[in-house]
């Protein structure tokens, strides 16, 4: 019973990614910049591009690791592999991707077997449930979303179980707020706001959930963790989105070609509305970075 209630849980896990990020990576690259990073860029300074700032992104989390040579980094939802190629190449570690989507699991192995290094690259098309080997530091980027509230002890704990004594482990996520925050904070919750976020869940990423700042350190204090630092990239999210719609507003007539006029109209709404609902403070992002002492 417990092997069909795991295997029916990561079935639906399986199905909510495949039906956003195995749409068509055509399609994602009319948007995205040549890393092919998929989140929050960090535009320090001001004048990066945003290949730069995505980039910059990347080395905020390295930085907060500080790996050494010769260590494990597990990247939990690696994305097309460009943070996984960055370690290796800053870093001169080995590493490890986990990934639901098919299609980033051919991209990324491909781009991590173009690197010219003696260290060991493994991209898994798995879980992080069922990935129990020791490690010496861990990161994921805008993954956390689609854990679901029910899972974050069950993720810390293993977070925690398979890093050593002094790991460290950075977490990228957007958050959002209880409603009782909305009105201390005197922003009001509109039916339209309510159905800008239905419309998120349901219709662009399938199943996924925003976490609360609580939640970000309750969980991981349960599981042992220390929460070193907290950095809120909210602005930096602005310009991303604006970014990424400005570019696939520009390629219209491909993106309609490669889909559809509906699947367009669906990512420039998405696009456009998210930009907004961070610029107006309805949700942030964090960069969290945790301690095993």
């Amino acid at each position: 019973m417990g092997d069909a209630v795991v295997s029916a849980r990561m079935r639906k896990n399986f199905e909510n990614i495949h039906a956003h990020y195995d749409l068509s990576d055509e399609f994602f690259g009319l948007f995205q910049d040549p890393s092919r990073i998929y989140s929050c860029a960090y535009f320090e300074p001001a004048e990066l591009s945003l290949e730069q700032a995505q980039y910059a992104k990347v080395d905020l989390h390295l930085d907060r690791l500080a790996p050494e040579p010769g260590m494990t980094v597990l990247d939990i939802g690696c994305g097309w592999g460009a943070t996984l190629k960055r370690a290796v190449e800053r870093h001169d570690v080995n590493v490890v991707g986990l990934t639901l989507s098919r299609n980033q699991h051919a991209a990324s192995t491909a781009l991590l077997d173009a690197v010219d290094t003696d260290r060991s690259r493994r991209v898994l098309l798995t879980g992080w449930e069922d990935f129990d080997e020791p490690v010496d530091r861990i990161l994921s980027i805008e993954a956390f979303e689609h854990f679901g509230f029910e899972r974050y002890d069950e993720f810390f704990a293993k977070c925690y179980d398979i890093l050593p004594a002094g790991g460290r482990m950075t977490i990228q996520t957007s958050i959002s707020y209880h409603p009782e925050e909305f009105r201390a904070r005197g922003i009001p919750l509109s039916i339209d706001v309510l159905k800008f976020i239905k419309f998120m869940i349901t219709e662009i990423f399938p199943g996924a959930r925003l976490p609360s700042t609580q939640m970000l350190w309750t969980h991981a204090e349960r599981a042992g963790f220390t929460v070193d630092e907290v950095v809120s990239l909210r602005e930096h999210y602005v310009k991303t989105l604006t970014l990424w719609g400005d570019a696939l507003e520009a390629n219209r007539d491909a993106a309609v070609a490669i889909q559809s006029q509906t699947v367009y109209d669906r990512y420039m709404k998405y696009l456009r509305g998210c930009a907004q609902k961070f610029a107006d403070e309805y949700i942030d992002v964090l960069l969290v970075t945790y301690a095993k002492d």
